[in-house]
C-alpha cells in the first residue's frame, strides 16, 4: 500500500552486493529486481535478469515502469538515463541508493514523479538518509508543481519553471484561491514565501480557481501604462509581467439532462462551450450528474469513462424536491421532475445556487420551436439535445481513495520505530495524533504534509478527523505511542468506521505495529515477561472501576506478571494503592516490582524495587509498573521471570 503510488517500480542492480542490499526492498515495495544473466546463481525472490547491455535495457524500462531505483554509481545511472530523459511531467522518478547502503539520493522527477518522496520511503526501509537537493526541499515548502496533487488538483496553464525559480529564490508569491480547501495553508513552516493578504509587491502569483486566467498581471508598479491583458507566453517577451501559473480544483459538477440517443460528440460540445462561454476550466469539472434514468445512456457513459469524469445519478423524487431557476412541467410530465440538469448540479454539489443556469443544446430539427424559457438554444450538427447546468462545490472531488495507517510509534525514539512505520507516516497525506507523540516523530515529516494534533482526551475526534479526511481521498497516518492496537488508536478507529456502516475496503485501512509500552519497559530492566503476563490499565474513564479491580484479582490470583498501564494522574491518586493491596494478598511483599517511566527517552527513568514499596516512587502517566510473578528475581540489577528451562 506505502508504495502503490509508484507501480509499477524496477530496481536495478549489477553486483550480488548490491543486489543484497536491494532485495529487502523489492519484497517491501513490490518491486521487480533486474540483474545481469551473469548473477544467474542469485536466489531471490521477485529477481529478473537481463540479456546485453545495461544502457538498451534501461531504455526498455524507462516506458513500462513509473519509478526505477538503482544501486550503482550516481555517475553511471546519470549516464544511463540521459539519452532518455524529456519532461519532467511524464519522466519517471529515479532514485539510487548508495552502494554502502547509507544515503538514498532523489536524481530526477523529484516533484511530479515523487523522486523526493519516494527517495524518503526507501530511505526508512533501508535505514538510510534521503538525500534531496531540490529547492522547495531546502525551503520546507511543497513543491509549486505539485502543491495540489493531494487534493486532486488539476494543473493549468502558466509558467511553472518561473513561479517555482521565485520560489527558490526565497521571493514572494502571491496566492489568490477562489475554490478549492485551503487546508494546505494551514501547515506551511514559518517564513515560508506565500502571500494571502493580496498586499506587498509579488515576484510570481499562482491563482487557484475553478475559472480560466488567460492573462498575465503588470507589476504593481507598471498598471496602467497600457500593457493590458497579456497572454501566459507574453511573460518571457515582457519583463514588466510576474510569472502566473494555475490550479484548478475539481470542484464543478454538471448537471445533465438529455435525449435518449445523444451522441457523445454532442454532449461533449454542450460541456465544452458552456466552460467556454463562461470562463470555467473543464479540468475543474469533478463529475456528471443526472437522472437515474440515464445511467445507461451510451453517449453519456462513453464520455464519462473518455474522460474520466465520474457518473453520478439521483432518483427523480430527489431531483424533484429541488428549488431551480427553471422548471420545465414538460420535463415533468416525461421524466418525474420539472428539472433535471439544474437539480442534478445541485444536489451534486451540496449547493443552493448554480453557477449556471440551464443552457440548451440540439442538433437540427425539421420545424423545431424555440427553446424553453430561461435557456440558450445552440444548433450543432450532433444527434440529440442537451441541457447542460453547472454548480460549484466548496469542497473538492480528489478523485482518489483514502487511506487509513494506523502506526504504533513505539517508544517515542526513531531508531526504536520499525521501518514499515516510519515510512507509513513519511506517506501520508496528513498526520494526526496526540501532540507529544507528533512532537517525537518531526523527523519524518515531509513539506506539504498536514499534521493535526489535538489533545490527550480527544481520541475520538482524531479518529473522526482521520475518518473523514480518508472518506475525502487523503492518506491519514492516525499515530499512537506504543503499539497502535495495544490502549492505542488502531481500535477506536476501527469502531469508528464501523459506526459509520465502513464496507471494510473504502477507505483502505492498515496496521503498523509498534514497540508497546511494556515491552520497552521490560527490555529496560531485564527479561520480566518470559512467562505468562498481562496488561492492565488502571484508568477507569472508559472502564467502570469495578471492572478493572475485578481483573487485577485474577491476574494478581493466576500468578500473572503484569503491567500497570495509565497507573496514576494527578487527580485518580488511590486506583495504584488497591492494585498493590490486591496482589500483596496473593505474592509476597519483596515481589521485583519495575517502574519504568519514558523508555527510551531522553527523561527516561528506570526503578527496580517491592511490591510492598513501590508506592514510595513517584509514578505519573508516563510510567508502566512491571509486577513479577511468584518466580521473578532480581540478579544484579536485572529482573528477571525464569521460563522454565533450567527447571
Amino acid at each position: 500500500m506505502l508504495f502503490n503510488d509508484f507501480q509499477p517500480i524496477a530496481a536495478i542492480a549489477t553486483t550480488a552486493v548490491a543486489a543484497q542490499k536491494l532485495q529487502s526492498l523489492c519484497q517491501t515495495a513490490g518491486a521487480t529486481l533486474w540483474v545481469p544473466e551473469s548473477l544467474n546463481n542469485l536466489k531471490f525472490k521477485q529477481v529478473k535478469f537481463y540479456k546485453g547491455s545495461l544502457k538498451d535495457h534501461i531504455s526498455s524500462l524507462w516506458l513500462q515502469n513509473r519509478a526505477l531505483v538503482f544501486c550503482l554509481a550516481t555517475g553511471a545511472v546519470v549516464r544511463l538515463i540521459a539519452p532518455l530523459l524529456e519532461d519532467k511531467s511524464f519522466d519517471p522518478a529515479v532514485v539510487v541508493v548508495e552502494q554502502g547502503g547509507r544515503f538514498v539520493i532523489s536524481l530526477c522527477s523529484s516533484h511530479q514523479g515523487g523522486a523526493n518522496q519516494l527517495a524518503q520511503l526507501v530511505a526508512h526501509q533501508l535505514g538510510a538518509v534521503p538525500i534531496l537537493t531540490g529547492a522547495a526541499a531546502d525551503l520546507g515548502i511543497p513543491g509549486i508543481d505539485v502543491l495540489g496533487v493531494p487534493f486532486g488538483w488539476c494543473r493549468g496553464e502558466g509558467d511553472w519553471t518561473g513561479v517555482s525559480a521565485a520560489a527558490a529564490r526565497g521571493e514572494s508569491i502571491e496566492v489568490i484561491q477562489e475554490a478549492g480547501s485551503i487546508l494546505w495553508q494551514s501547515h506551511l513552516r514559518e517564513g515560508h514565501p506565500f502571500d494571502f493578504s493580496a498586499s506587498g509587491d509579488p515576484k510570481a502569483r499562482i491563482w487557484i480557481s475553478s475559472q480560466l486566467k488567460s492573462h498575465q498581471t503588470p507589476l504593481e508598479g507598471e498598471k496602467g501604462k497600457g500593457e493590458g491583458v497579456k497572454d501566459f507566453q507574453d511573460n518571457i517577451q515582457n519583463p514588466l509581467l510576474i510569472p502566473e501559473v494555475q490550479w484548478h480544483p475539481r470542484v464543478l459538477w454538471v448537471g445533465i439532462g438529455c435525449e435518449r440517443g445523444t451522441s457523445k460528440e454532442l454532449l461533449a460540445t454542450a460541456i465544452e462551450q458552456t466552460c467556454q462561454q463562461y470562463q470555467l476550466a473543464t479540468a475543474a469539472i469533478a463529475a456528471i450528474a443526472t437522472i437515474e434514468l440515464k445511467a445507461d445512456e451510451v453517449g453519456l457513459v462513453e464520455l464519462c469513462r473518455e474522460r474520466n469524469w465520474p457518473l453520478q445519478t439521483f432518483p427523480a423524487e430527489v431531483l424533484s424536491s429541488v428549488s431551480v431557476p427553471n422548471p420545465s412541467q414538460i420535463v415533468a410530465k416525461e421524466v418525474g421532475t420539472p428539472s433535471v440538469a439544474e437539480a442534478a448540479a445541485l444536489v451534486a454539489a451540496s449547493s443552493e445556487t448554480l453557477l449556471v443556469s440551464k443552457q440548451i443544446f440540439r442538433s437540427p430539427i425539421p420545424n423545431s420551436t424555440t427553446s424553453e424559457q430561461g435557456g440558450n438554444d445552440k444548433i450543432l450538427n450532433y444527434q440529440g439535445a442537451v441541457t447542460v447546468a453547472i454548480a460549484q462545490s466548496e469542497l473538492e472531488y480528489t478523485g482518489r481513495s483514502g487511506q487509513l495507517f494506523l502506526v504504533g510509534t513505539g517508544p517515542g525514539r526513531l531508531d526504536q520505530m520499525t521501518p514499515a512505520a516510519q515510512t507509513a507516516v513519511t506517506k501520508a497525506d496528513a498526520v494526526i495524533g496526540y501532540s507529544l507523540y507528533i512532537d517525537l516523530i518531526t523527523g519524518l515529516g515531509r513539506p506539504g504534509q498536514i499534521i493535526e494534533a489535538l489533545p490527550i482526551t480527544k481520541e475520538r475526534q482524531r479518529a473522526q478527523r482521520a475518518i473523514e479526511l480518508a472518506e475525502w481521498g487523503l492518506s491519514v497516518a492516525v499515530i499512537s505511542s506504543g503499539d497502535c492496537g495495544i490502549y492505542g488508536m488502531a481500535g477506536l478507529v476501527l469502531e469508528e468506521l464501523r459506526h459509520l456502516g465502513w464496507d471494510g475496503k473504502k477507505p483502505e485501512v492498515q496496521l503498523f505495529p509498534g514497540i508497546s509500552a511494556l515491552q520497552a519497559a521490560a527490555s529496560r530492566v531485564g527479561a520480566p515477561l518470559m512467562h505468562d503476563f498481562c496488561a492492565i490499565s488502571l484508568s477507569d474513564l472508559l472502564t467502570p472501576w469495578q471492572v478493572i479491580e475485578k481483573r487485577l484479582e485474577a491476574a494478581a490470583q493466576a500468578d500473572f506478571v503484569t503491567a500497570l498501564y495509565n497507573p496514576q494522574s494527578r487527580k485518580r491518586t488511590q486506583q495504584i494503592a488497591i492494585a498493590q493491596n490486591i496482589f500483596l494478598k496473593y505474592r509476597n511483599p519483596d515481589t521485583p516490582v519495575a517502574i519504568v517511566r519514558s523508555a527510551y527517552r531522553e527523561e527516561e527513568q528506570v526503578t527496580l524495587t517491592t511490591l510492598d514499596k513501590f508506592l514510595n516512587l513517584p509514578i505519573d502517566m508516563l510510567s508502566t509498573v512491571l509486577i513479577g510473578n511468584q518466580s521473578t528475581d532480581i540478579y544484579s540489577d536485572w529482573m528477571i521471570t525464569p521460563r522454565g528451562y533450567l527447571g
